[in-house]
């Protein structure tokens, strides 16, 4: 048929032209075959030209015969096509009751519109003479429609009226009267999200064509109905700048608004959650009177973060200065906000005190009483703004309040108490603090490592439990021991209770990782290796490069796997008889000897770590129930051991275990970590080499350091700490710290480490620098354990967090809420041995940003721990003219230490 052939040419015009020619009947008997030709390209119509797919679609629409199944053609066919001149050319050819029932059917119908729709509806509508669609969708294509450019289309198809201005337009259009003021009863609906629209709309009701009034009052009800996101609210009351008597026309609708916003800011979140509500808040003002009524809900507030609380705070002081606050409500919000840490709230808290005596001084005993409450503050430039707010006003309030203010002035610092005694009239003794002795944890000492496990289902029930959570070393280490005790007693029931620990895969990790004893479980199973198994991974397909500790993991359990395989070790020799990892020295003398009589050769990996575990018994933290054998006993069993592997243990107890290395840098100091981070962190010593020489992985953790390229993706793990538990000062230099990433991530090992053996120095008191920006709790505890077991080198750590912040590798209010941490458990002696090392640095030449916190902290701890001294820095600054509060905290901290 001739209708199908110029479809398939591409011709437009054509295919029209031949429609017309065809009868209704004629039409619907080609309407499978147009069907068929428009289903045919239906999936690459936008790979082929726009010709092409118009005629095929135009010749189908022509054969959709009656209104119903015309519209249900648009309707189906909306996401694929935008309408066109063709479009309304195909339904011309239809009488005009035809395209009126058309025009009907089609306007319920919401979905898919656009201006391409517009155009053909609005011409059904001046061609039949019918009225305007009211959906929704027309209306919101109609206005900017009319506000914009008439695109491509034919004269006769393009909508509106002439006109230079939108609102000569709109005069002119007969479509005016009908639509718009469906538009202004509900203007919400199209201008929530769109400010556009909200333009559209104020620009037409200045030039008169809707009610500006009636505009507000709709806009208002609707969001009150169904409030907007805050964000758009916020830009739609911003973008309306609502007059006084606007403001008063839409109070209620307002306070509807107001109350579901302090609602959601009651449940806070991040500052990008509650800045929407807090901007749409101060965009609709509520009066300190409208405030009023919602008073609790602003108290409430003030618990929250710091945007809502300043918020609240500011809010409650407006309504306080119209007279409207109750003098018990400023007493709680004092409670909530004086002792906050943020001192924006607290300053802007003494300042509204301030004024309020100003303006009311009858109310200064109160107001005073309320103001004391800072002395409880931990920062002593708080401590002294208060002071001053009292010594202002205490001439108003009258003796009656004295007593109080002497008794709570006795919790100010030495440098403030005497300043307040003068003051207030108290006797010498109120200002003297008792000097405390440092609080520090109790130690208890590592925790025994149970023995090994009795049942085979009691060994795959840990493993299940160490793939699950890889964190522990102590499961890990009797779970890889079960498995080859039972696999090496009775490999088939291991294997069968072993099955359903295999059915579920470990999360795949960067870093070999103690989860991967999953692999040595299907190893004793016998079951395919997965893709990514752990002896796998030194196929070139993972070029993943471990870090020493996983290489030294990796090499254990392939090792593992390979002795279960071949039946020839009962035992595992490295598993730890303490928590922390280390071995007792009379333990593996009594293992090895064991081996010797069965007349088995230890597996070298198992040997090695079982070497780097043990140490003399006098340098092993000993256990609540560790043997008495002293160093001679031990060395004297070992000695009697025949076995090549019972007389290099001789020998390495002998010699001292692996000799100690430093990781000190001459003239770190002045190197900084600006420019190279490698240089400054990498220990720059040549190893140790040992003889006979130990495994190529087990070497690696201690001799030569390595050259070699990686980025470890995976944070460090407490396995690491426990394979040199005697050298947390090596492992720590070079696999903690070989890349910064190392350290880039909460993993909670620094108490582990702090808890392990060995001496502390360069490298250990680094990375606690450095994790008090990424792990400020760890590096806390961490502090706070070589604290209490005398291995803190404070005047070490205050310099390297002085060069890190310098270098802006800590930011400054992170390390200072670290230390005010570890100071506010009570270690103020030993938090003052880390400031008073890193306040010179701080404070030489420009000071750093936030220098006047270390000082202030420096004023708590000085005074609780009489430390004494002059420091040159501090007194330069505290000689300085002005009255910052870097200024005010150098003079305190000054006349402290003298």
């Amino acid at each position: 048929m001739r209708l199908l052939e110029l479809a398939e040419t591409g011709d437009v015009a054509a295919v029209v032209g031949e429609l017309g020619k065809l009868t209704p009947e004629q039409r619907a008997a080609c309407a499978k075959d147009t069907a068929a030709l428009r289903e045919a390209i239906q999936e690459t119509r936008y790979q082929r030209p726009q010709e092409e797919v118009a005629a095929r679609y135009a010749a189908d629409l022509g054969c959709q015969v009656t209104p119903e199944a015309a519209a249900d053609w648009l309707a189906r066919h909306k996401s694929a096509i935008q309408p066109a001149p063709w479009t309304v050319d195909v339904l011309d050819l239809h009488p005009v009751a035809w395209r009126a029932e058309l025009l009907a059917r089609f306007d319920g119908r919401e979905a898919g519109m656009s201006v391409g729709w517009l155009r053909t509806l609005e011409h059904l509508v001046r061609a039949t003479g019918g009225p305007a669609p009211t959906s929704e969708p027309f209306l919101f294509y109609w206005l900017p429609d009319r506000a914009g450019d008439h695109g491509e289309w034919p004269g006769h198809l393009r909508g509106g009226t002439p006109g230079a201005t939108l609102a000569e337009r709109l005069r002119a259009d007969d479509f005016t009267p009908r639509l718009l003021p469906l538009i202004a009863a509900h203007p919400a609906r199209f201008v929530t999200n769109r400010t556009y629209w909200l333009g559209l709309l104020t620009s037409l009701a200045a030039d008169g064509l809707i009610d500006r009034q009636g505009l507000v009052r709709n806009l208002f009800a609707d969001m009150a109905a169904d409030p907007p996101h805050p964000h758009h609210g916020w830009q739609i009351v911003q973008a309306l700048t609502l007059t006084p008597p606007e403001h008063a026309l839409v109070a209620d609708e307002r306070a509807a608004l107001v109350e579901r916003l302090l609602a959601r800011l009651l449940q806070d979140g991040t500052r990008m959650e509650t800045a929407p509500p807090l901007a749409f808040l101060r965009a609709l003002a509520p009066a300190p009177a409208e405030n009023a009524s919602v008073v609790r809900d602003h108290v409430a507030l003030l618990d929250g973060s710091l945007p809502v609380a300043a918020y609240a705070q500011e809010v409650l002081a407006e309504v306080d200065e119209a007279g409207l606050l109750e003098p018990d409500v400023l007493s709680e919000v004092c409670q909530r906000v004086l002792l906050r840490p943020e001192k924006k709230l607290v300053r802007a808290q003494l300042s509204w005190l301030d004024r309020e005596m100003r303006r009311d001084p009858t109310r200064a005993a109160r107001v005073l009483a309320d103001a004391a409450m800072t002395f409880d503050h931990r920062d002593a430039s708080l401590q002294e703004r208060a002071l001053n707010v009292v010594a202002r006003h205490l001439r108003k309030a009258g003796d009656a309040v004295l007593p109080d203010l002497r008794a709570a002035a006795g919790r100010l610092g030495p440098g403030l108490a005497e300043r307040a005694a003068e003051l207030l009239g108290a006797s010498p003794e109120t200002a003297v603090v008792e000097h405390v002795a440092d609080v520090l944890p109790v130690l208890a000492g590592p925790r025994p490592v149970p023995g090994p496990i009795e049942s085979a289902v009691e060994v795959a029930q840990e493993v299940a439990a160490v793939v699950a959570n890889d964190w522990e070393v102590v499961p890990f280490e009797r779970a890889l021991d079960g498995l080859v005790r039972h696999a090496h007693r009775d490999r088939s029931a291991l294997a069968e209770a072993l099955a359903p620990v295999v059915r579920r895969n470990p999360r795949e990790r960067y870093d070999c990782t103690q989860s991967d004893l999953y692999d040595v479980a299907r190893a004793v199973r016998g079951d395919e290796p997965r893709e990514n198994a752990v002896h796998r991974r030194g196929d070139s397909r993972y070029a993943r490069v471990p870090s020493l500790a996983g290489a030294m993991l990796m090499a254990r359990l392939t090792e593992a796997m390979d002795v279960i395989e071949s039946g020839t070790q009962p035992f595992l020799l490295a598993v730890p008889t303490l928590s922390t990892g280390a071995l007792d020295a009379a333990e593996l003398v009594e293992r090895i000897g064991e081996l010797e009589e069965l007349g088995i050769t230890p597996a070298p990996v198992d040997l090695a770590q079982a070497l780097l575990r043990v140490a003399p018994a006098s340098d092993t933290p000993a256990a609540p129930d560790a043997s008495d054998a002293s160093d001679e006993e031990v060395l004297c069993a070992a000695g009697k051991l025949r076995s090549e592997a019972g007389q290099r243990l001789a020998r390495w107890l002998r010699e001292g275990g692996l000799p100690r290395q430093s990781s000190h840098r001459e003239g770190w100091r002045e190197q900084k970590p600006v420019s190279s981070w490698e240089m400054w962190c990498t220990p720059l010593r040549a190893g140790v080499v040992v003889d006979p020489p130990l495994p190529p992985a087990a070497a690696a953790l201690f001799g030569p350091y390595p050259k070699r390229k990686t980025s470890l993706g995976e944070p460090a793990a407490p396995f690491w700490v426990a394979q040199l538990p005697h050298h947390r000062e090596e492992m720590m230099a070079r696999d903690y710290m070989e890349s910064p990433q190392a350290g880039r991530g909460r993993t909670g090992i620094l108490p582990l480490v702090a808890e392990s053996g060995g001496p502390a120095e360069y490298a250990v008191h680094l990375a606690l620098a450095i994790d008090m920006r990424m792990d400020p709790d760890a590096a806390v505890d961490a502090l706070l354990v070589l604290a209490a077991r005398g291995q803190l080198d404070g005047a070490l750590l205050g310099e390297q967090i002085e060069v890190l912040i310098r270098a802006q590798w800590v930011e400054s209010n992170r390390a200072h809420d670290a230390l005010r941490l570890a100071a506010d458990t009570g270690a103020y002696a030993t938090v003052w041995s880390v400031l008073s090392a890193a306040l010179p640095g701080l404070l030489r030449e420009t000071p750093v940003r936030g220098a006047g916190a270390f000082l202030s902290l420096g004023v708590t701890c000085a005074s609780h721990c009489g430390a004494k001294g002059e420091i040159p820095e501090v007194v330069a600054v505290a000689e300085r003219t002005g009255s910052s509060q870097l200024v005010k905290n150098a003079r305190l901290l000054r006349d402290m230490l003298r």
